[in-house]
């Protein structure tokens, strides 16, 4: 007999694909026990929009079946009308680039296209939820030679001010998005925004609230001539 309740059929997604109900409550940013509270006990009632999307993209199903309307249902397109296959999660490619000229990268910009990456490589890069994810292309070279003109970078959202640390982050700094390496000084509550080509300059002290921090760069791809 077909199964209609939305718990139920999560519920079975996961004893089939052997997923464990605590690990998936990270994946989306939830507590470790929001899942299992969803289908054992019915709390909350129903899963939130961003928690359904996630958990269909990584199960390969219509949102409609974890409780979305059937409007939902239609897959988001990866490249030319392909749909992501199971295990697949589709992370949003952006119209903007960092370095470009004013942006502001708050995620409401409207993809270009999307692309399909397995979940657990991305789970490796992220360590936390998936759906802060977004992919833009670098201009310039002022991050050569470890960023090059026109690679493309995969920017976590979910990783900005509230975990800084020393990393390449993707910037606002007047009205302009920037790549940058971000080096935090352990002596007080200053920073220092670096370029990694020499011909373009750095602010060696700079105060955390007069940087805007986007996200932090977790990956980069880049084409070969």
């Amino acid at each position: 007999m077909e199964m209609n309740d939305p718990r139920d059929i999560l519920d079975a997604l996961i004893r089939e694909r052997g997923d464990d109900m605590a690990s998936l409550s990270k994946m989306i940013g939830r507590n470790a026990a929001y899942i299992q509270q969803f289908i054992r006990r019915g709390s909350p009632r129903r899963l939130g929009e961003d928690d359904r999307r996630m958990l269909a993209r990584y199960f390969g199903v219509p949102e409609e079946r974890l409780g979305g309307r059937p409007v939902d249902a239609a897959p988001v397109p990866v490249g030319k009308g392909r749909v992501p296959r199971q295990g697949l999660v589709s992370v949003p490619r952006l119209e903007i680039g960092a370095s470009a000229g004013p942006g502001a990268f708050a995620g409401d910009e409207r993809p270009r296209q999307h692309v399909a990456f397995e979940a657990e490589w991305l789970r490796s890069l992220v360590g936390g939820g998936l759906a802060d994810l977004s992919i833009i292309q670098v201009a310039g070279d002022s991050m050569s030679p470890t960023l090059s003109n026109g690679d493309e970078i995969l920017v976590d959202r979910g990783d900005a001010a509230a975990r800084l640390r020393d990393g390449i982050y993707v910037l606002r700094m007047d009205d302009a998005l920037l790549v940058k390496r971000l080096a935090i000084n352990p002596a007080g509550p200053r920073l220092a925004v670096r370029s990694d080509n020499p011909a373009y300059p750095s602010w060696p002290d700079c105060a955390p609230d007069d940087v805007g921090i986007i996200g932090r760069v977790v990956w980069a791809a880049r084409r070969i001539a």
